[in-house]
């Protein structure tokens, strides 16, 4: 196994993980300082106080020579500051006198918990000029500060009665499940942060693939940033986004180039045939040829119709309302249908935006309507709803219909249907193809029902803008 770089996604996993663990442990660690049951240097001001306290002592039984009658007179003046208050004596402190070597002069209780507490406090300090405090339980001690009496060196320890509450430190460490849950809240918005980042190139991936199922075919530089992985996995997806642009530009470029070159015998041969009927006249099979070759020149102009809007509709999305697209449309193909006798009616449309390449889906709803409207005897209905963020077009006609079996195939370029719908229609089997391509480039779908009116219904889902 090679060690990971950091420029890997690999090698920044395991160091975002092993610095993570390095923070949470420093955490942990650092948070004993704070446990007020560890020895600690004494606050300035607690210190005055223990000053101030020994100045009283030692003034309070200046000139007395016997050690332990003074011991003896200052615990007997501590209990009575306690039964008096309720608190240790002199000003709630509780005082103890030890020698040099820090053993406890009676006539202090050996067994008594300060007692022990104090041989335990004693046994922890380092220097005597240096002076601690510790908690024990709820009782604090604080010391040794010399203290001069009866003629001789001896150190005062003070212990005060902890009265407030446990502090929430102290619960935590009392408690390690509690202190492991607070870790991991703690660690949690870091966690999350480093993962976001992590995820970023991700997302940016996710993004552009899916502007590219929307037909947008554009290169993003942000892929090519991130560890190694992802700039590679950027880099090849921006290569295959040019390679795809470059393959629909050559079938646009081969398709022109088509186009022109059967554009040129297609001329020819309506000069010659003009030139024929000028020298024989009119017959029919020159009129056959005339109308063959037109009809031949109207297929390769909606071959090369369709084959621009496919390249067009990747490069030109814009966002565009609704009505902008198809409220003029069906106004003007309701003044057609009028002049032919036929009746057109169209819901309202949603106030709602769709991205798009908009003459794109102009001419597919145009196609649909104009071809309702041709084969319908009387009557035709278009309706446009929303539910979501789904768009749902029908367009309705009460002509002749479509076979149940051919309602599939009737989206295939060139494609006739074989009943009376189509037999007279002079087209050339590429409008309803153009319809669906372009619906097919927005992520819709298209679908060919029977309708309640008797003729042909086309239903069409366009995914809206969010």
């Amino acid at each position: 196994m090679r060690l990971p770089k950091i420029t890997s996604l690999y090698g920044r996993i395991f160091a975002i993980f092993w610095f993570t663990m390095f923070l949470v442990l420093m955490a942990v660690l650092s948070l004993q300082h704070f446990d007020p049951r560890k020895m600690t240097d004494v606050p300035k001001s607690h210190y005055q106080r223990l000053l101030d306290a020994r100045d009283r002592i030692e003034h309070q039984f200046r000139g007395q020579t016997d050690i332990q009658t003074i011991v003896w007179q200052l615990k007997q003046h501590t209990d009575e500051r306690h039964k008096h208050d309720g608190r240790g004596g002199d000003g709630g402190l509780e005082l103890f006198i030890t020698d040099q070597e820090g053993n406890l002069l009676s006539p202090y209780e050996r067994r008594s918990m300060s007692a022990r507490a104090l041989r335990n406090f004693v046994t922890n300090i380092e220097d005597n000029n240096v002076p601690q405090q510790r908690l024990y339980g709820r009782f604090l001690l604080a010391g040794p500060i010399p203290i001069r009496l009866a003629n001789a060196d001896y150190l005062l320890y003070v212990g005060i009665k902890w009265t407030r509450p446990p502090s929430f430190l102290i619960q935590l460490f009392d408690h390690p499940f509690q202190l492991l849950l607070v870790t991991m809240l703690v660690s949690t918005p870091l966690l999350l942060w480093l993962a976001w980042a992590l995820s970023q190139p991700a997302r940016r991936l996710e993004k552009a693939a899916q502007r590219v199922a929307r037909g947008e075919f554009t290169i993003d530089p942000e892929l090519e940033k991130g560890t190694s992985e992802f700039r590679q996995a950027g880099a090849s997806f921006n290569q295959m986004v040019e390679a795809v642009n470059q393959m629909i530009s050559r079938q646009q470029r081969l398709l022109s180039d088509i186009s022109h070159e059967l554009r040129s015998p297609l001329t020819r041969l309506g000069m010659a045939n003009s030139l024929a009927q000028r020298k024989l006249g009119q017959s029919p099979e020159l009129s056959r040829i005339e109308t063959e070759a037109q009809r031949l020149e109207s297929m390769i102009n909606n071959l090369l119709e369709l084959s621009r809007m496919q390249v067009d509709s990747h490069n030109q999305r814009e966002q565009q309302p609704l009505q902008s697209l198809w409220e003029e449309l069906l106004e003007d193909t309701q003044y057609e249908a009028e002049q032919m006798g036929k009746s057109l009616t169209f819901s309202s449309i949603p106030e709602r935006t769709i991205l798009c390449h908009p003459p794109l889906l102009m001419s597919a709803l145009e196609n649909i309507v104009r071809n309702a409207i041709y084969y319908g005897k009387s009557q035709i209905k278009v309706c446009v709803s929303e539910d979501g963020d789904q768009l749902t077009i029908t367009v309705e006609d009460d002509g002749e219909g479509v076979p149940e079996e051919e309602r599939d195939a009737i989206f295939r370029p060139f494609y006739r249907v074989s009943t009376a719908r189509d037999q007279h229609s002079g087209g050339t089997g590429l409008g309803l193809a153009i319809t669906e391509n372009a619906i097919r480039q927005h992520n819709g779908s298209i679908r060919a029902l029977a309708s309640e009116l008797g003729g042909l219904k086309i239903a069409i889902q366009l995914p809206l803008s969010h």
